[in-house]
């Protein structure tokens, strides 16, 4: 249930064109954003997305000429609605034309109580979903990752359906489990985007130490954005340039960044930094800085 906005800057028009995908009838989109000077940076706080009324997407902001083509995927504000209008959109952009409502109800099952599946697609491997997760903020594909945690923790009777709530108990029993010395996080829906989601610097470099005498720290690491290389650090301009890989994190008030730096001696650092600000974003150079004396080593 996303919208993934794609944003191109037009220099000769000094504008942005925003595109939707899907189209959502019945949603008024802002296809245009003025273009902005100065560095790429943190472009979603800078194009002030305003996403709380279902019925219309605005930004009152501007976007970075400086960071060309970008994608934002997002979820949509009002999931209940999202199928109606995504099919309704889709048909009406190829010329066809829809009668009548949609209605909501329970699904006829066939006799067993099971569903017959009209479609069924096979997933990427996790390795390749936390690469796109990870190098590009993909905060949609967190949170349906965040729900298949509950899957196999499913009790006999049970719905089916995967819960928020029980991935919330799946997180909390495996740190129990495999991290000490450090409060669990406290988790929400899994996503960058809830301001109800809290964690300690310490415990997530906990985290990350864990994770890197793993099996899977291979997969973890090569999916993190590598600085100054690719993904969201495609642009940073710190002095680490290919020597870590980091994810950042911005929301209004907040700013962070956390990772693994390979320093100039050969040793390998967790580097983790986290600001709670009105003015959160002026850290960011602060944290660059961190950064380059993680790097160097002395």
């Amino acid at each position: 249930k996303s919208v993934v906005m794609t944003f191109v800057p037009d220099r000769t028009v000094n504008t942005a064109q925003v595109q939707f995908e899907p189209p959502l009838a019945g949603v008024a989109e802002q296809t245009t954003v003025p273009l902005s000077g100065g560095e790429c940076g943190d472009y979603r706080a800078t194009l002030r997305p305003d996403f709380s009324d279902p019925t219309h997407i605005r930004f009152a902001g501007t976007y970075p000429a400086a960071c060309l083509e970008k994608v934002w995927p997002l979820a949509y504000a009002d999931p209940k609605s999202y199928a109606a209008r995504a099919v309704e959109g889709m048909w009406l952009e190829i010329g066809g034309k829809l009668v009548g409502t949609v209605h909501d109800g329970k699904l006829t099952t066939s006799p067993g109580g099971v569903a017959t599946p009209v479609f069924e697609v096979t997933s990427p491997t996790l390795a390749e979903v936390i690469r796109d997760i990870n190098k590009y903020s993909n905060n949609v594909m967190a949170q349906q990752l965040f729900l298949t945690l509950s899957l196999p923790a499913r009790t006999p009777g049970a719905s089916g359906a995967a819960t928020l709530e029980a991935s919330r108990e799946v997180i909390k029993r495996w740190w129990q489990e495999r991290i000490t010395g450090a409060e669990a996080p406290l988790m929400d829906n899994g996503s960058g985007l809830s301001r109800n989601e809290r964690i300690s610097v310490q415990a997530l470099g906990r985290l990350l130490q864990t994770a890197y005498v793993s099996p899977q720290m291979p997969e973890l690491m090569s999916s993190l954005p590598i600085a100054g290389v690719d993904g969201t650090l495609r642009r940073n301009r710190s002095k680490a340039y290919g020597s870590a890989h980091l994810k950042t994190g911005s929301l209004r008030d907040v700013a962070a960044v956390a990772g693994y730096v390979h320093a100039a001696s050969g040793r390998r650092y967790v580097l983790v930094a986290i600001a709670n600000h009105a003015n959160a974003g002026a850290a960011r150079p602060v944290m660059d800085a961190l950064l380059d004396w993680a790097m160097k080593d002395n």
